[in-house]
């Protein structure tokens, strides 16, 4: 999608999940390397995108939209249900380069809207939302499909 001072924003692979595993690990969410490429290439196939920023070595950070059509608009609404970036790679900008290349493959999906889900208690996170043009719009209740999840 993109690079800039040697980081370089594109789509996310299989050989990226060992990588991507760790990431994900240090953020509090463990994933198995095999179950984690699975997940990529499934990702690749459907209304979504997985995109990782990869600066000499490992990936550093990574952003997950998806988009979806509703009765409320007349295009597709993205979101951006995943965004991390390493502890060590943050504050060098590139939260705000994976959030712009995740802008821009919404818009080719023909999308006119980007939304960022956030979790509670976030106040760093509502932070970078209020700095790179998101508006609090609300909160979301989940539940599980199936019964022991």
């Amino acid at each position: 999608m993109g690079s800039r001072y040697g980081l370089e924003i594109r789509a996310a692979q299989a050989g990226d999940a060992p990588g991507l595993a760790e990431l994900l690990g240090a953020a509090g969410y463990v994933v198995a390397g095999a179950a984690l490429a699975e997940r990529i290439e499934a990702l690749r196939h459907g209304p979504s995108a997985a995109l990782v920023a990869i600066e000499w070595g490992p990936p550093s950070g990574l952003v997950v939209l998806h988009w979806y059509r509703g009765l409320d608009a007349d295009a597709p609404v993205a979101q951006i249900t995943t965004l991390l970036v390493g502890s060590d790679e943050r504050r060098r900008g590139i939260g705000r380069l994976l959030v712009k290349s995740a802008s821009q493959a919404a818009r080719m999906a023909g999308c006119g809207s980007l939304q960022l889900l956030v979790g509670p208690g976030l106040p760093a996170l509502d932070a970078f939302c209020a700095a790179t043009g998101f508006e609090q719009a609300g909160t979301f209740y989940g539940r599980p499909l199936r019964k022991g999840r």
